[in-house]
């Protein structure tokens, strides 16, 4: 069976299990309409989507609660219109309770034990960034992340003010981000 065919003989029986009224003038429009219009729905469903079996689903939910609401439209040669906004409405859902933390791919990544020349290589690393900053700015940076001291602590150390402590370690912090020292540490 199509995906045109599960549609069109969808039985008139609405959520609550009550007989819905349909007569056959009523369901033929219906018929029409996913006769013709199917399959640009399903390309509006497409481009919303970007998934084929997405729009499938889209399209297929969407003329669903069209018949189950086929007699309440006002305006039958509207029932396109109304097919495309519960589409978006629809997807608008499946969109916002969709989780999208994981991104598939062919090969996982390895994540071997942390080795001793992968410390190593850290510290290295490390050591040849800091190497690129004034004294004092690697002599902030120590203070501060590997003898986690506070901001005002640095600056009793060094003899220099907070608002001095903040800045100079950002904009080291920025300096090596965008040199892309620091891309080699993750």
């Amino acid at each position: 069976m199509t995906a045109v065919e599960a549609v069109v003989y969808l039985p008139a029986i609405d959520r609550t299990g009550v007989r819905a009224r349909v007569d056959s003038a009523d369901r033929e429009r219906f018929d029409d309409l996913v006769r013709h219009r199917f399959t640009a729905l399903l390309r509006f469903g497409y481009v919303l989507t970007r998934d084929w079996q997405l729009a499938e689903d889209l399209t297929q939910t969407a003329l669903a609660k069209t018949w189950f609401r086929w007699g309440n439209l006002r305006d039958v040669d509207a029932a396109e219109f109304y097919v495309r906004r519960l589409m978006v409405s629809a997807y608008g859902k499946w969109w916002r309770r969709k989780w999208r933390g994981e991104v598939p791919t062919e090969l996982l990544p390895e994540h071997g034990i942390d080795t001793a020349v992968d410390r190593v290589a850290t510290r290295d690393a490390l050591t040849r960034a800091l190497l690129t900053l004034p004294p004092k700015t690697r002599a902030m940076l120590a203070l501060r992340f590997y003898d986690d001291l506070s901001e005002v602590e640095v600056a009793d150390i060094l003899g220099c003010s907070v608002g001095n402590v903040k800045s100079t370690v950002s904009r080291a912090l920025t300096r090596l981000r965008a040199d892309g020292l620091l891309e080699e540490l993750r």
